[in-house]
């Protein structure tokens, strides 16, 4: 009876393809979990970056209001008070603005590919071969 530790040429065919069959079981739960973390890692930032567009949304909308306060104030009052309103109007559109734009740059800097998976999968299969011959 082969003892743990021996050596593959010391084994059974029998032992070895239960031990490989074990081995291959064990390699798809951590490559599974594997992809789940890195898979939940991408979402999470490409939630922040949607709560930034989110805001940015929020925002520009704040700002189109202040607009059309500054508008009317504009047409039914003298010159101050639309020219404070439409200042502050152009200021929230403009950070507004530039909410929105971080959120697209980060959400197309983003790769959604799970990488370190898919090259853990390559080793593995590279390693499952070797342990067929």
């Amino acid at each position: 009876m082969p003892t743990v530790g021996a050596e593959p040429k010391d084994r059974s065919i029998g032992a070895l393809l239960s031990n490989l069959g074990a081995d291959i079981a064990l390699l798809v739960r951590q490559e599974f979990e594997l992809l789940k973390a890195e898979i939940q890692a991408k979402l999470s930032s490409e939630a922040r970056a949607g709560v930034m567009l989110a805001a940015g949304g929020v925002v520009l909308f704040s700002g189109w209001l202040v607009l059309l306060a500054a508008a009317v104030l504009g047409l039914s009052t003298a010159l101050a008070p639309w020219l404070s309103a439409l200042i502050i109007g152009v200021v929230v559109v403009l950070l507004g603005a530039a909410f929105v734009l971080l959120g697209i740059r980060r959400i197309r800097q983003t790769d959604l590919t799970p990488h370190r998976t898919l090259r853990s999968l390559r080793e593995d299969a590279a390693w499952i071969k070797e342990q067929m011959r």
